[in-house]
């Protein structure tokens, strides 16, 4: 990957159906932006490195089981005499596909460091009966280094726990870049990128490529979590990792690993609440080898086909950018299709009822789109087009559903967080 490709793919008007929070995201949004050009995508040594007056764009949404819609941002908090940079996580639902909202929180009783950049932010989930559940990295005072923490609401967001921190380990090194799911059952899944097991091994002298798969279940509403359990050893250091369920019910992680001697392509395993990992299967194939992390994690989603749909950025000067596949019942993938020119990146992908969508944001020099490549059941040929568009700083576009319908989240230095729901064009 040249130079110009390394600095523009992270620099990353909305149409008529889109429509943008007001008052309340888009001025905590100005509050917060540090540097324009990069605010969305910070070095990933986050905690005390960070300037204080610089909370990051990163912004999940979530869709609960009435049918709102919810994000969680931060929003810096500000300290007499300087010191390490604060924030609080603010929610905010919507039941009109965005066009009024309710802001709710903030969420913690205290205020504390939250990572918030490109790879790693607040993330939602909800159980069965409304309960809320709210993941974070919680950043320490060396860089890359954090633990995960947890909180939830039992009563739709009126009040919220006190965060506790998932993993086992406490030791100061990194656990981060978070995800969580949730299961037809209500059990919790947490699952992180963790630096221990490669601590130990340089602290006695062996090599060791990357970092560590860990996850958590939680079967009591999260009153609690299991053990720490390692999926793999040698994944990427800063990559997100994708979580989602099979049509049976199960939790597949998608994450960036590190194939020998230093290949960083994509594997798969099932997450099982009794604590022993399915088998990791390698699911792309680029033989990329850099001796660096992308901050560019992958997408999975699965239709009610079983058909496994899956988005990944890989770099190299020939065959580097953002690429989809699908893979039919076997598990085997078909031939990856390029997505966008060489700017495109920050891809996602979600099935919904017959529909397939995938998003991802690419830069032309002067303003950033988000594009989208639909198949539905009315129209399964592929549509390709623009949704929205920005010129200020942006995060990276998510895509939620409410088991039908599906809706692209972006959140932008100067549109606030826009919404449009995702169909097919007339």
């Amino acid at each position: 990957m040249d130079n110009k490709r390394r600095q523009l793919i992270g620099c990353s008007a909305a149409l008529a159906a889109t429509v943008s929070v007001p008052g309340w995201a888009r001025d905590s949004i100005h509050d917060s932006i540090g540097d324009k050009a990069h605010a969305n995508d910070a070095p990933h040594g986050a905690g005390s490195a960070q300037k204080a007056a610089r909370p990051q764009l990163g912004t999940s949404a979530a869709i609960d089981g009435n049918g709102r819609l919810w994000v969680a941002q931060t929003e810096a908090v500000e300290q007499a005499g300087g010191g390490p940079a604060l924030a609080n996580i603010l929610l905010a639902w919507s039941a009109d596909g965005g066009k009024s909202w309710t802001k709710v929180g903030p969420v913690l009783a205290a205020p504390e460091r939250v990572e918030a950049n490109g790879e790693g932010r607040p993330k939602l989930a909800f159980g069965p009966r409304g309960q809320m559940y709210l993941t974070y990295t919680q950043p320490l005072d060396q860089p890359h280094t954090g633990h995960i923490r947890f909180a939830r609401s039992t009563d739709g967001g009126v009040s919220f726990s006190a965060p506790v921190t998932v993993q086992r380990d406490l030791a100061a090194t990194g656990h981060r870049f978070d995800g969580i799911v949730t299961d037809r059952r209500g059990r919790i899944f947490v699952a992180w990128i963790d630096k221990r097991d490669g601590d130990a091994a340089r602290k006695a002298g062996r090599a060791y490529r990357g970092a560590a798969l860990y996850y958590a279940v939680s079967g009591d509403e999260g009153a609690s979590f299991g053990l720490d359990v390692k999926v793999a050893d040698h994944c990427c250091e800063c990559c997100r990792i994708a979580l989602a369920l099979t049509p049976n019910g199960d939790v597949a992680a998608m994450w960036r690993h590190v194939f020998a001697p230093n290949v960083r392509d994509h594997a798969m395993a099932i997450l099982v609440p009794s604590g022993r990992p399915g088998a990791l299967t390698r699911i792309s194939f680029d033989d990329w080898r850099i001796d660096a992390c992308p901050h560019h994690g992958p997408s999975l989603a699965f239709d009610a086909r079983g058909r496994r749909h899956q988005v990944w950025f890989t770099g190299g000067d020939e065959r580097g950018g953002l690429y989809y596949a699908v893979a039919g019942p076997t598990g085997r993938a078909g031939k990856p299709v390029r997505l966008g020119g060489a700017q495109a990146g920050h891809g996602e992908v979600l099935a919904a009822g017959s529909a397939v969508a995938v998003v991802w944001k690419e830069f032309d020099g002067q303003a950033t789109k988000v594009m989208l490549r639909l198949s539905s059941g009315n129209r399964p040929a592929w549509q390709e087009r623009a949704l929205v568009t920005t010129r200020g700083a942006s995060d990276h576009p998510h895509l939620v559903s409410d088991g039908s319908a599906m809706w692209l989240v972006w959140r932008t230095e100067d549109e606030g967080v826009v919404v449009h729901r995702v169909e097919a064009a007339a």
